[in-house]
């Protein structure tokens, strides 16, 4: 189960930062809506997904210290 969890957060935390990656390119380039959202709204969600991530990471690491 510990394995699932950092695999999970791995993953989760390089879609957020592709997210926020992409959210930042777009801001850049001049788009200010991507897929009718507006890139600030995606950059937020980007930081939001990998909170999760380190969340899921640090729930990985208690449990291993509860063990």
């Amino acid at each position: 189960m510990n394995k699932n969890l950092v695999f999970l957060g791995s993953i989760v935390g390089i879609m957020g930062a592709v997210l926020c990656f992409l959210a930042g390119l777009a801001r850049i380039a001049g788009y200010y809506y991507v897929l009718g959202y507006q890139s600030t709204t995606l950059f937020n969600v980007g930081v939001g997904v990998m909170v999760f991530a380190c969340l899921l990471k640090l729930e990985e690491m208690a449990a291993r210290h509860r063990e």
